[in-house]
């Protein structure tokens, strides 16, 4: 039963795509199981994007303790890497209190890279290769990038999408700057579980017609919210060729504000791609981990 393997899991994530509920879902289960979240979003680790990201408020967290939030400086790089090792600290430090880590978020590799033997090879870049690759972007275009990319390293290539530029352009640093690639990298990562979890997912059993429904008026919410000033913010401080802007709701606004789009086809835009990147997500989920996909209003009896 999910209600016995709950109760003595090390470690609970919640996955899923925008707009499927993860949020209410992680606030009623650490408070029925003693819990402190974790956030599992590689774009809510930044400060200053807090609309685009649907990061959760204050208000939203109803006093449950929340780890990994607004972090970052939008300029700052930031690795899974980087997160895998934050996040088996910070999930120490929480069972140390006798809590239960609850990681929550739509980055199927993050979560993922913290709950199982994943290794990376060494990290480091140099940071003025890797903002050259981000003004490229900007000039070229992901198309581009995607293709020098396919030249170089086609197999690594054929499994990104050339609008997820960060993994793009992550690839570019690797076969470019240490010689190996996203591919031989992917050898060296393991699939045995490191701790007694339970995973639970979100969306997939939802018609698509509903989940695409709820992430079109999320982004409707979003604008109403405020999420063209959010991003005007960062556009008039002149913050470009770095990895947060990239984030959807970002880049698409940013389009609107270097005047290469009217608001309407931008806001049509960021709609487009965070369904796009809803199914991504849920092909990974299904693909990836072993996850109970919860049914469309199941309730989790603990």
């Amino acid at each position: 039963m999910i209600q016995t393997k709950l109760q003595q899991a090390e470690v609970v994530a919640i996955v899923g795509p925008t707009a499927s509920g993860k949020t209410a879902l992680s606030i009623e289960l650490a408070k029925k199981l003693n819990g402190e979240i974790i956030n599992g979003d590689s774009m809510q680790i930044y400060k200053g994007l807090d609309i685009g990201t649907a990061k959760i408020t204050q208000e939203e967290m109803q006093g449950v303790p929340h780890h990994l939030l607004s972090f970052k400086e939008p300029t700052e790089s930031f690795s899974v890497a980087d997160y895998q090792v934050l996040v088996r600290e910070k999930m120490a430090e929480i069972r140390q209190r006798g809590k239960l880590p609850i990681i929550v978020g739509g980055s199927g590799l993050y979560v993922q890279a913290v709950l199982y033997d994943f290794r990376f090879t060494d990290e480091k870049v140099d940071e003025q290769a890797r903002q050259t690759y981000y003004e490229e972007l900007a000039q070229l275009g992901p198309e581009a990038m995607h293709a020098k990319l396919m030249a170089l390293d086609p197999k690594t290539a054929a499994t990104i999408h050339p609008n997820n530029t960060r993994r793009v352009i992550r690839a570019l640093e690797m076969v470019e700057l240490s010689g190996v690639s996203k591919a031989a990298e992917a050898q060296n990562q393991g699939q045995v579980p490191l701790y007694n979890h339970v995973i639970l997912g979100l969306g997939q059993n939802m018609s698509r017609e509903e989940l695409y429904d709820r992430i079109n008026r999320r982004v409707d919410m979003m604008m109403d919210s405020g999420l063209l000033a959010e991003v005007t913010g960062l556009w008039q401080q002149n913050i470009r060729g770095v990895q947060s802007i990239q984030a959807i709701g970002y880049k698409e606004l940013y389009d609107y504000l270097d005047g290469k789009c009217s608001l309407s086809e931008a806001v049509e835009a960021l709609k487009q791609n965070s369904r796009r990147y809803a199914k991504r997500q849920l092909t990974y989920f299904r693909n990836k981990m072993d996850i109970y996909f919860l049914e469309p209003n199941e309730q989790l009896l603990i």
